[in-house]
């Protein structure tokens, strides 16, 4: 049995204290595309409360934890957007940055489930090709990179599903929300590719986050009736 500071060590990890406190960080002061919850505070005038994008990844990050990955995978969940999202800033964060600051191990993670969003001229590539590389590459990945996609997605579509059963619209801008950049049909042929992907793998620390993509994909084409 392990002694007690053994066992502190074991609890507290400070390369995913790192990660934490670098995702709060490089996404401070960006917001997901929409809220369905009702404002949890009054806000000082007409100020809308929207969605931090810290909220996502540190949720992305718990499923990872409580799905039993290590801590390379964790710390890699925590942060797995900051190479694929600007900062509030406009600045954006090179692999070469991300490991000088956390490792090469988690970045290499990182870049496993990082989405090439502009071509080599810088412009900003269409949404399908994007998620076709994505897929591709994902075939190639790691099984934690592969943990981090499905708990990703999980988020994505459960949160997704939330706001349509609220009624929200999550297809058309409105004052405060922005539409997804792709229609239900899209969004079920790619959720469905990272579910054939994962199935691929026989680890089954990654059972349970394939199941509950599954159901959440199934009631997303039922609310979207495609």
């Amino acid at each position: 049995m392990p002694d007690r500071e053994s066992d502190q060590i074991a609890l507290f990890s400070p390369l995913i204290e790192l990660a934490v406190e670098l995702s709060a960080q490089w996404h401070d002061g960006t917001y997901r595309k929409s809220r369905w919850r009702e404002e949890p505070f009054d806000a000082p005038g007409n100020e809308f409360l929207g969605v931090p994008v810290h909220a996502h990844v540190t949720f992305v990050g718990l499923l990872v934890q409580r799905a039993g990955w290590d801590d390379v995978t964790i710390a890699a969940a925590f942060v797995h957007d900051v190479i694929e999202d600007a900062n509030r800033f406009g600045s954006e964060l090179t692999p070469q940055d991300l490991a000088g600051t956390i490792g090469p191990a988690v970045t290499e993670r990182v870049l496993e489930v990082t989405e090439q969003k502009y071509d080599t001229a810088g412009k900003h590539r269409a949404w399908r090709p994007r998620k076709e590389d994505y897929i591709k590459n994902l075939a190639g990945a790691s099984d934690g990179a592969i943990a981090i996609s499905l708990a990703d997605k999980l988020h994505n579509c459960w949160s997704m599903n939330e706001a349509l059963e609220k009624g929200v619209n999550i297809f058309e801008d409105d004052q405060n929300r922005k539409r997804l950049s792709a229609g239900p049909e899209q969004q079920i042929w790619f959720f469905r590719e990272v579910l054939s992907v994962s199935e691929r793998r026989t680890v089954c620390r990654l059972d349970d986050l394939r199941k509950l993509l599954k159901t959440e994909v199934d009631r997303f084409e039922i609310l979207t009736s495609v």
